[in-house]
C-alpha cells in the first residue's frame, strides 16, 4: 500500500478529554476539511484519563480527509503551576517569585516531560524544566 500524501498539518492545545466543534477546534479542522466530530470523539476517548490537562496535539491530514493525532505531554508551564498549586507565574520573574520547586518535584516533571523533550538523559531534562521554571518565576531548592 502506498503511503497517503499529507495535506495539512494542525497543531492545538486542546483540554483533555473536552474537544467540541468550537474555536479553536472547529475552525482549524474545518479548514482542512476534516470530520470535526469525529475527531472530538476521538480525542475525548483517548484524553480521558487525563482530564483537567492541556493536551497538545498534532494532527496530519490526508488527501482523502482522513486524519491521523498524536497527542504530547502537557506544557512544562501547566506542569509546574500543577505542581506548586499556583494560578500563574510571575509578571516579573526577575523581581517576583511565585514558588519554590523541590529537586523531587523537579524531577517528577521532567519524567513526564522526558519523551517530548530534546534530551540524552533525565539531567538534561530537569535543566530544559528548570529554564522553564525560572522564567515563570519560581526558584529552584538547593
Amino acid at each position: 500500500m502506498a503511503a497517503k500524501n499529507v495535506v495539512h498539518f494542525i497543531k492545538l492545545q486542546i483540554p483533555a478529554g473536552q474537544a467540541n466543534p468550537a474555536p479553536p477546534v472547529g475552525p482549524a479542522l474545518g479548514a482542512a476539511q476534516v470530520n470535526i466530530m469525529q475527531f472530538c470523539q476521538a480525542f475525548n476517548a483517548a484524553t480521558q484519563d487525563k482530564a483537567g490537562d492541556i493536551i497538545p496535539v498534532e494532527i496530519s491530514v490526508y488527501e482523502d480527509r482522513s486524519f491521523d493525532f498524536v497527542t504530547k505531554t502537557p506544557p512544562a508551564a501547566r506542569l509546574i503551576l500543577k505542581e506548586l498549586g499556583i494560578k500563574s507565574g510571575s509578571g516579573v520573574p526577575q523581581r517576583d517569585k511565585v514558588g519554590q520547586l523541590t529537586d523531587e518535584q523537579l524531577t517528577k516533571i521532567a519524567e513526564i516531560k522526558m519523551p517530548d523533550l530534546n534530551a540524552n538523559d533525565i539531567e538534561a531534562a530537569k535543566k530544559i524544566v528548570a529554564g522553564t521554571a525560572r522564567s515563570m518565576g519560581v526558584t529552584i531548592a538547593e
